[in-house]
């Protein structure tokens, strides 16, 4: 009983992250008309790794030279798919965004199988992009907003494959640590570029900290504290609420409607997403 109850709390907290996620990323859309896309990713980066550094204590000095070489690598992966996905949802709703965005991941484990039920949810992905793809050239939908959230979901896939490698290195919370702080000064550049710091007050910087620790600082720490208690497969088949959740997220403090079709795109993905999670080994 008291194991029933310690995956349900798990469950409520990993729910709560990807709320979280999801609020952040429409909160940062709230600094692109003033900051810009670029400028906005490197001000969560900047709160983000500085949080995540100073809150557990991460060392940052002192390491072998190995472990910066792949908190580099993560870095790289982490500003891709940050930089991609802002420069998407810049460009197209936060649902379309996250759910193209989620397919990188999605296809990735769907890739790592064998079972013909995979075929199943790889057409059903298909169908998504499908139905969200302007045949007729209407132009009703941002193409290189949808291509963004695709790069996004391809650094996803390397960020994953990266971040495998790097935790049997080194702790988890140093590895994102470090590796968000090295993908805040890849980025870096990009928003100095567009005067990200002449343009910061303490309005911006307020929600720039509120998308740091929504997208990053709480999330995280509330997966850390619900892996003690919950399955691969549990945690995988929650993660696949992410397109509906930003979908939501972004009608309520975005007013961003999707169409029907559109609707039926993230469903579809979220479905494949679901039952490739259930049907899997672990």
């Amino acid at each position: 009983m008291k194991n029933f109850s310690n995956s349900l709390s798990s469950i409520y907290l990993v729910v709560l992250g990807i709320i979280c996620v999801q609020t952040g990323a429409a909160f940062a859309k709230y600094l692109f008309p003033a900051l810009g896309a670029n400028g906005t990713v490197s001000v969560r980066l900047a709160f983000a790794s500085i949080i995540l550094l100073l809150v557990f204590r991460v060392k940052i000095f002192g390491r072998k030279k190995s472990d910066y070489l792949w908190c580099l690598l993560y870095g790289i992966s982490l500003a891709g798919m940050n930089l991609s996905f802002y420069l998407a949802i810049s460009r197209v709703p936060l649902g379309l965004g996250v759910t193209f965005e989620f397919l990188g991941p999605l296809i990735l484990a769907i890739s790592l199988s064998r079972k013909y039920t995979d075929f199943i949810w790889a057409a059903l992905a298909g169908l998504g992009i499908a139905l969200i793809t302007p045949w007729n050239n209407s132009g009703s939908i941002d193409m290189i907003g949808i291509l963004l959230a695709l790069l996004a979901g391809l650094f996803w896939v390397g960020y994953i494959l990266c971040g495998k490698k790097i935790s049997g290195k080194m702790k988890p919370i140093d590895a994102v640590a470090l590796g968000m702080f090295a993908a805040f000064l890849l980025v870096l550049p990009f928003g100095l570029n567009d005067g990200v710091v002449e343009k910061m007050n303490l309005k911006l910087m307020a929600i720039g900290i509120c998308v740091a620790l929504l997208s990053s600082a709480i999330p995280f720490s509330l997966d850390m504290k619900a892996f003690k208690n919950i399955s691969s497969k549990t945690y995988s088949i929650l993660m696949s609420l992410h397109p509906a959740v930003a979908a939501l997220s972004g009608l309520l403090f975005l007013g961003e409607k999707l169409s029907f079709t559109q609707s039926c795109s993230v469903l579809f993905v979220v479905a494949a997403s679901i039952g490739s999670a259930i049907t899997s080994k672990k």
